[in-house]
């Protein structure tokens, strides 16, 4: 059987309210079957998002220092607490139609988790899920968080972000995901090096198709292409989550 397309487009550096309105429209267009379902990937310029559970207390400093280190503050629709943007980190947002035999919200949270921990694999990294918690976790640090949110006629937005690069230090402005006790990493701090964002994103893009069930296209629109790779025996067939 044909597997349905997903569009996937590697937009570079954004600002966040700009990758915020392109969901917003996509959202809008998937729903009236206007558009393929997409998976945008990119980075974003310095910035906190505020997702639908955060606590006042998790943002350690106020709007107006965080502005004076070049950072922006947002509110989003998303779940979660509060998390950090920034250079360095693959930002993931898939904006898909759920289809209705998949409609269950933690099946697709526990999926995106199990896309993440096959990109990790790739890079040689062992992600692992912690109980109770969504996002992927090397022992007691964690390597990507995930929000989503799910609109009218399941259409699902927002994400993932997958910490890449070695420079974690937006992450000391907040308590990341409100979780106090527990610290973040990256592929680059694991393994040493720091792989290209677009040869992550890539990878994310595979597995993120292979186990949600597509194929994946690369943007047919100039700078936008990834090369991404074929399935593997890891990504193929799309595993079920529990």
């Amino acid at each position: 059987m044909r597997l349905p397309p997903l569009i996937v487009r590697w937009l570079g550096r954004v600002p966040y309210r700009d990758a915020a309105g392109l969901q917003e429209r996509l959202v809008e267009a998937i729903r009236a079957g206007r558009s393929p379902d997409h998976l945008l990937l990119l980075e974003h310029e310095p910035v906190v998002t505020l997702g639908r559970s955060s606590h006042a207390g998790n943002l350690l400093l106020s709007p107006t220092e965080l502005a004076a280190r070049g950072i922006e503050v947002h509110e989003s629709g998303r779940g979660g607490d509060v998390t950090f943007h920034g250079p360095g980190q693959l930002v993931g947002y898939p904006v898909i139609g759920i289809r209705e035999d998949r409609r269950d919200l933690h099946r697709y949270l526990r999926d995106l988790e199990e896309a993440l921990i096959r990109t990790a694999a790739s890079f040689g990294i062992e992600a692992t899920r912690s109980p109770g918690r969504t996002g992927i976790w090397v022992g007691d640090e964690k390597l990507a968080a995930i929000g989503v949110r799910v609109s009218t006629g399941w259409i699902a937005w927002h994400g993932f972000a997958l910490n890449v690069g070695s420079d974690l230090a937006g992450f000391e402005t907040i308590v990341p995901c409100g979780i106090a006790d527990k610290g973040v990493t990256s592929i680059a701090r694991l393994t040493g090096s720091s792989p290209d964002l677009r040869e992550v994103a890539a990878s994310a893009a595979r597995h993120v198709a292979d186990v949600l069930g597509f194929e994946p296209f690369a943007s047919g629109v100039t700078g936008e292409g990834l090369a991404i790779p074929p399935p593997s025996p890891l990504s193929s067939p799309p595993r079920r989550a529990p």
